[in-house]
């Protein structure tokens, strides 16, 4: 960032999307989201934490309005690292994402409570074991 620092804003977009949280100024000038924010989308999408050059980047929860929540790392506005995904019925992954995608070690959690451990690899997850409690 080549500003000065950050300054706290409280900003709505000509869409009714919200923000509230950190800015500062891109090389180019332009005021852009940068550290910790909340951004609440006109249709009820909410996201809560680190910006970078206005895009989801770190740490952050990402909460839809189908119940859906994805709690971990951002990179590029997308799920990327250590995250947790749960899904509106309540069942989850939880494990490595890449480009918004379930790719690496993970676990997935059914709503009856049983565990499937394994390697996952976009929509295909071969050889999965099921965790005996």
């Amino acid at each position: 960032m080549a500003g000065e620092g950050l300054m706290n804003v409280s900003y709505i977009f000509p869409n009714g999307d919200r923000y509230e949280g950190e800015c500062g100024l891109s090389a180019s000038g332009a005021m852009v989201r940068c550290g910790a924010g909340k951004h609440t989308s006109a249709n009820g999408i909410i996201y809560m934490g680190e910006w970078h050059e206005d895009r989801m980047c770190g740490r952050g929860t990402l909460k839809l309005p189908s119940g859906a929540q994805y709690e971990g790392e951002f990179k590029d506005n997308m799920y990327h690292g250590t995250g947790t995904y749960t899904f509106p019925d309540g069942s989850a992954y939880n494990g490595q994402f890449r480009e918004n995608r379930l790719e690496g070690e993970g676990a997935f959690t059914n709503t009856q409570g049983r565990v499937w451990m394994g390697d996952f690899n976009g929509e295909a997850a071969l050889g999965l074991k099921m965790q005996h409690i």
